[in-house]
């Protein structure tokens, strides 16, 4: 049997099956980590694919599992998105859609529906061909947008409580392996001052103003991130930028006696938890010590199904190795697959790596398609085309896996 030939003449009859599924769960909104719904229709159609399980975990994330073999391997797509802003300022219903010369523009078809589709038929198609006899797989539909990680750790520690022996993300990397990223850490820099009305307000402390220097060493340490300051070969430069801002104030008329700011701060693999930290410190002059505090941001809040799962805000930076058996098999299967060799990748954004490589030290990659740059803007977009034939690669990547490994 040519499993190349036989993958893909699968794969073309289900063709219209699969656009139809990816149309149906991206006319279904799932903002703000509210998946309940979207999570419905796929298991509909995992149930109708024959999967051997189908259901939501504690936490309300989709999982999907086929087989009982010694290894375990997850695709994992998040199923939730960011918003859609104002609707009256969308060329065309941001859920509907429009399909325009084989490209729908939807609110999640690229961040990050686009591969949920090709993952669970491709998963069905794999064990119909018996390239599944040596793993457990699931599919992982998961809540990612408002904290990364926090869903696979409660995959491992939590419910259904496996540790996989491999990953591939969804996450869109243009039809290439993606094998990492910079991590992240969010903070929050809080200034106190004292009150008083404005009429004499040089008879408080006002904490505004005792920010200024500090948002503007901010800004100066992110220039130097960009010329070269703790750049990786392959990650790039790190980065920080002030991103909210919060005043306390007892009125208009009054000085405000608190002023916080918050940071999103991109990390390499240069630069460790508590130097990340101390970086920022540092930018605070002796004499504001007392009254400047830098704290690491904390997230706990409640998942739709009420889960609670707490945990920092730091989420690591990772990279795989080129000669990894996961890495070589990705590749493996792009030139077995379209007889072409692609160059791998890494993601600018952050993704659920940062929990499966970047803190449990699981091996991962990312395949899927569309283009990170279209995520999150009113003309996001995916080839049609690539929702398609992703699913040769999903289908395809056990076998090629199980020859490396």
């Amino acid at each position: 049997m040519n499993i190349q030939a036989e993958i893909k003449q699968r794969v073309a009859v289900r063709r219209q099956d699969i656009i139809q599924f990816m149309r149906d769960i991206c006319a279904i909104p799932s903002m703000e980590s509210m998946i309940g719904p979207v999570g419905e229709r796929i298991q509909q159609e995992m149930r109708t694919l024959g999967y051997d399980e189908a259901r939501f975990d504690l936490m309300g994330n989709t999982i999907g599992r086929i087989g009982n073999g010694p290894k375990v391997l997850v695709y994992d797509s998040h199923i939730d998105t960011v918003g859609v802003g104002d609707k009256e300022t969308w060329p065309w219903d941001p859920f509907v859609g429009k399909v325009e010369e084989g490209v729908l523009y939807a609110r999640g078809a690229c961040d990050e529906k686009g591969s949920t589709p090709g993952m669970i038929y491709g998963l069905s198609i794999a064990r119909d061909l018996g390239l599944l006899k040596y793993y457990t797989v699931y599919y992982f539909g998961n809540m990612e947008e408002w904290c990364d990680g926090i869903a696979p750790n409660a995959f491992v520690d939590v419910d259904p409580k496996v540790r996989p022996d491999f990953v591939v993300i969804g996450e869109p990397t243009r039809m290439n392996v993606y094998r990492g990223h910079k991590g992240r850490i969010e903070l929050k820099v809080t200034a106190s001052g004292r009150s008083a009305h404005a009429a004499v307000h040089y008879l408080g402390d006002n904490a505004v103003y005792k920010m200024i220097s500090i948002i503007n060493s901010i800004r100066e340490l992110d220039r130097r991130f960009r010329f070269g300051m703790g750049s990786h070969p392959v990650l790039g430069h790190a980065s920080v930028v002030v991103t909210d801002a919060a005043v306390r104030t007892n009125s208009l008329n009054a000085v405000p006696d608190q002023f916080t700011i918050f940071l999103d701060r991109r990390i390499t693999l240069n630069e460790s938890h508590d130097e990340v930290i101390d970086l920022i410190k540092g930018l605070i002059p002796d004499y504001l010590r007392d009254e400047i505090k830098v704290e690491e941001l904390y997230y706990d809040t409640p998942s739709y199904t009420g889960f609670v799962f707490p945990l920092p805000k730091y989420f690591p930076a990772w990279l795989a190795e080129e000669k990894h058996p996961l890495v070589r098999a990705g590749q493996g299967t792009i030139e077995d697959l379209w007889g072409e060799p692609r160059p791998l990748g890494t993601w600018e954004f952050s993704t659920n790596g940062t929990y499966w490589a970047g803190k449990a030290g699981i091996p991962s990659i990312g395949f899927g398609p569309g283009d990170e740059k279209d995520a999150h803007s009113p003309t996001e977009h995916v080839s049609l085309d690539d929702v398609v034939t992703a699913t040769e690669f999903y289908a395809y990547l056990p076998y090629k896996l199980q020859q490396r490994a």
